[in-house]
């Protein structure tokens, strides 16, 4: 099936000092677990199954594509505030550009092999943090969060030493663009500035082609990263998403969520969650990711001062704030069910969150309750078994009674609605855990159980088993490392 595909290359065709052509490594045993139906639709590949023989032998490494041209992209960036000019794909190739009915996408193998820019790597991809970051993007895509997206994930015969030893693997990746901040820093910092407008008119001209007409394309794709980067942000903070491990290789430039490594979504509501164990000072805490995000939009800014003026870089800077506060309260009104702006909503919202966290409240099971209040003596003992009987539950739901006063919408209308945007199965580390090590064992079962769940967040499905649970009360919180 995967021989339909027609690919145009376009980043291949950029000067060769931007990549290295890399061919796959061979993996043996290679079985393919699982294929997301959602990424396969949006490649045209409807019906794509893990048992398709092309598809095993590309995840396998054994078959490129006719048109494919795999190479390993060259890139900088700052990791944990610090620049590292030594940086590339490590460990995966961009395997080709493909025509599809969602527009052009690269095609993208995680765990395939040694590259020039491996350091000290071995090119490998494990099955933990592949199934990791393929229930991550099929999370994220069903909660309509801009992602890069995994096709299918495999399984191989290679073990692997990480943290122990582990069975080898490869994702197969689909997004719009692999291009990160990191792309420009490699450039702009090294002051090839005929290269750096090379590359951003790569990205107008294959991403962003309205901006060929205006006066200042490069100031108008700097200004479209930052709100692009802005509301990414903003989603991940109104559904509880912590990336964990935010360096600057690590964002998209079109504003995508990239390399899923030691992330984690809330179960109890802890403003300060640092997921990755490796982060001692927790500088990519949940809290701190707005102020990251333009640290590292700063980062980019200064990597294009040969091409954009300093005062227009900075004033789109500043318009970084008003834009992650739009987002943000345009998607927590719609959690609360809320059709219009207040002003005093912000307070509601920081009320809400407040309870959550002195509480230690799961963040998604007390939206989903939510969902289901009214001002009947019932909806309101039923929301408190949820948040407790306390104060500031009940202070809360006089300030949020008040505010659905002035709301026109009737109750069922705005319960059927919040019901959409509030998500009844959120990816859960333990269930991530669990899942990995049933593949491990050779039971895929739950990985597409689970997966499927996901793909649909909203609405429960007749065999959801314990998919919706959270972790149980007094379970240790799971840390993850940045090995994979």
């Amino acid at each position: 099936m995967l021989d339909r595909l027609q690919f145009d290359n376009r980043y291949a065709r950029l000067p060769e000092a931007f990549y290295t052509r890399v061919q796959p490594t061979p993996r043996a045993g290679t079985r393919v677990l699982d294929v997301s139906p959602g990424c396969a639709t949006r490649l045209g590949l409807e019906g794509l199954e893990p048992a398709d023989d092309q598809l095993r032998a590309l995840m396998a490494g054994q078959w490129v594509p006719e048109g494919a041209e795999p190479l390993a992209q060259k890139y900088t960036g700052h990791q944990f505030g610090a620049y590292n000019p030594a940086l590339g794909d490590g460990r995966g190739l961009l395997l080709g550009e493909v025509d599809t009915p969602s527009g052009p996408m690269d095609l993208h193998l995680k765990g395939a092999g040694r590259t020039p820019y491996s350091r000290f790597g071995d090119g490998q991809a494990v099955l933990r943090s592949s199934v990791r970051e393929y229930l991550a993007s099929e999370a994220m895509a069903g909660l309509g969060i801009p992602t890069t997206h995994a096709l299918a994930v495999a399984i191989n015969d290679e073990r692997v030493p990480r943290e122990r030893v582990e069975p080898g693997a490869t994702l197969l990746r689909v997004a719009e663009s692999h291009v990160r901040f990191g792309h420009f820093e490699w450039l702009g910092l090294s002051g090839q500035t005929e290269a750096l407008r090379q590359l951003a008119d790569h990205v107008i001209d294959r991403h962003r082609p309205w901006l060929k007409n205006v006066d200042a394309p490069y100031a108008g794709l700097f200004a479209d990263v930052v709100e692009r980067t802005a509301h990414l942000v903003a989603d991940w903070q109104a559904y509880g998403f912590v990336h964990a491990v935010m360096n600057t290789d690590n964002m998209s430039i079109l504003g995508l969520t990239i390399d899923y490594g030691p992330y984690a979504f809330l179960d109890a509501y802890v403003a300060d969650r640092v997921p990755n164990r490796t982060d001692a000072q927790g500088r990519y805490a949940f809290d701190q990711q707005p102020g990251v995000a333009l640290w590292n939009l700063v980062r980019l800014a200064q990597s294009l001062v040969s091409l954009v003026d300093k005062s227009t870089l900075e004033a789109e800077l500043g318009r970084f704030e008003g834009h992650l506060q739009a987002r943000f309260g345009d998607t927590m009104r719609a959690r609360f069910g809320l059709e219009t702006f207040e002003d005093e909503d912000s307070e509601l919202c920081r009320q809400w969150l407040d309870l959550l966290g002195s509480q230690q409240l799961d963040y998604h099971r007390s939206f989903r309750a939510l969902c289901a209040y009214d001002d009947t003596l019932a909806g309101r003992e039923a929301l408190l078994d949820v948040l407790g009987d306390t104060e500031a539950a009940r202070a809360f739901l006089a300030r949020y009674d008040q505010r659905l006063a002035r709301e026109h919408r009737a109750v069922e209308a705005r319960q059927a609605a919040m019901r959409q945007c509030n998500p009844y199965y959120v990816l859960r580390l333990h269930h991530a855990r669990s899942v990995i090590e049933a593949a491990e064992q050779g039971d895929v079962g739950p990985l597409k159980e689970y997966r499927a769940c996901l793909s649909a967040p909203f609405e429960p499905r007749e065999t959801h088993g314990a998919w919706h649970l959270p972790p149980e009360a007094g379970a240790q919180e799971i840390t993850l490392s940045c090995s994979s």
